[in-house]
């Protein structure tokens, strides 16, 4: 969730700009990381505040992710999770299945949730994988950041469907070019 968030901002998404635009984009947001938040008003919503929040946030965790220290990212990581974390709990879902519940602080914003999941997912995805996996995309057009949790940690995108494909796309048009250039029928050879 943590490198979702940060390319939503318009640096990683330059064709399409900003996708957190107001509070209906962020309740999206929320809806498809599955994060159902105690810190939301009675309606459930997320308001203005609570978006102005999250992109501050946003801005911490890009900040984290370009960290080339390990100590400062867990530093950073650590101060995430202690913002508004009162301690990490299984607990069973609605169908049986045991789910990772981050309890807040009563008085905790949306942004203080966010900062405690985000911040134990970075310092569980460090201690599993290691530094060297948090990597910023290799698509000379993007901006975006990820953290590597492949088999092999050969990850090179941070949305290979779409900055693996832009990236192929390009290289098959060059491709293409470079063929138009040179003559278009090859010379007659005889077998002499």
């Amino acid at each position: 969730m943590a490198t979702d968030l940060v390319n939503t901002a318009p640096l990683v998404r330059r064709s399409t700009g900003e996708v957190l635009v107001d509070p209906a984009a962020l309740e999206r947001f929320l809806t498809e990381h599955e994060v159902r938040s105690e810190a939301l008003t009675r309606d459930g919503r997320p308001s203005g505040e609570d978006l102005d929040g999250v992109l501050m946030l946003r801005q911490e965790i890009r900040a984290l992710l370009e960290t080339t220290a390990e100590d400062d990212v867990v530093s950073g990581a650590t101060a995430l999770v202690m913002r508004a974390g009162v301690g990490p709990i299984l607990h069973r879902d609605a169908e049986g299945h045991w789910q990772w519940h981050v309890a807040t602080a009563p008085d905790a914003t949306l942004a203080d949730e966010l900062a405690v999941l985000t911040g134990a997912g970075l310092l569980g995805a460090l201690r599993t994988l290691g530094h060297d996996r948090f990597r910023s995309c290799t698509s000379p057009d993007c901006e975006g950041m990820f953290v590597d949790t492949s088999r092999a940690g050969r990850r090179r995108y941070c949305m290979p469907e779409v900055c693996g494909n832009r990236l192929n796309v390009a290289n098959y048009r060059a491709r293409q070019q470079g063929r138009g250039k040179g003559p278009t029928t090859r010379p007659r050879t005889t077998g002499r």
